[in-house]
């Protein structure tokens, strides 16, 4: 299965959620679900599932930072496959110093564009690049940066830190990437000032469960099925 995941790096800030530093909990504190919350699992694009930090093996004077977002995601889900909300506020939000209060909160807003009106279909050809214009549907985002405790803000609107930025595109199928997927995906990943890299996109989840067994009266093994989306820094 396949989730959506933003993910961003960071040298003296981690773009997403973190700057160089020790980090303790956040203000406030909210469970992640994997589709057994009934409220949210109406609203997948806002469903988050798993959020990791890590020092960066490559850079360990940096920390990475990964949002899962959009459980149990079916690969094959065209024409209409899955992707970040453009009415959702995504955010990572990070205390320094353990006080419990934010000292940074790193903001994802997205916009979709739909390049070719008369059709339906993600892509209308192979796609080589990510300004491919066989790519139809694509995904814009800023990131912002708000620095302080502001969860109490009504406006929560932080500085602009790059704007612009370009979804990875869905992984269709070998057929619609003929230089490989992870040539075009690649491309969304985007350094930024102060040592930030960051990216957003679908990725494969390394999580695996029967549900169909485990859901169905504890049949395990009777069924397959797994998945989840993601967002991060990169």
């Amino acid at each position: 299965m396949r989730k959506f995941q933003v993910l961003a790096t960071i040298l003296c800030v981690i773009a997403m959620a973190l700057a160089g530093g020790v980090f303790g909990a956040p203000g406030r504190t909210a469970a992640s679900s994997h589709r057994e919350a009934p409220f949210i699992s109406l609203d997948q694009p806002a469903d988050a599932t798993d959020l990791y930090a890590f020092v960066s093996p490559d850079r360990p004077d940096t920390v990475t930072l990964l949002a899962n977002y959009i459980p149990l995601e079916v690969p094959a889900s065209g024409p209409n496959f899955y992707r970040f909300g453009d009415d959702v506020l995504y955010e990572f939000n990070i205390d320094n110093n353990g006080d419990a209060r934010d000292d940074l909160t790193f903001q994802f807003r997205f916009r979709t564009v739909f390049n070719n009106g008369d059709t339906f279909l993600y892509n209308t050809g192979p796609i080589t690049s990510l300004d491919d214009p066989d790519l139809n549907q694509e995904q814009f985002y800023s990131l912002s940066l708000l620095e302080g405790d502001t969860q109490n803000s009504p406006q929560r609107q932080g500085r602009v830190l790059a704007d612009n930025l370009q979804v990875a595109p869905y992984n269709v199928g070998p057929a619609s990437y003929p230089n490989g997927y992870r040539t075009v995906a690649n491309q969304a990943i985007y350094p930024l000032d102060n040592g930030i890299k960051v990216f957003t996109g679908p990725r494969d989840d390394p999580f695996f469960i029967d549900l169909g067994g485990t859901f169905d009266l504890l049949q395990f093994g009777r069924s397959r099925a797994c998945g989840r989306w993601t967002i991060s820094p990169a």
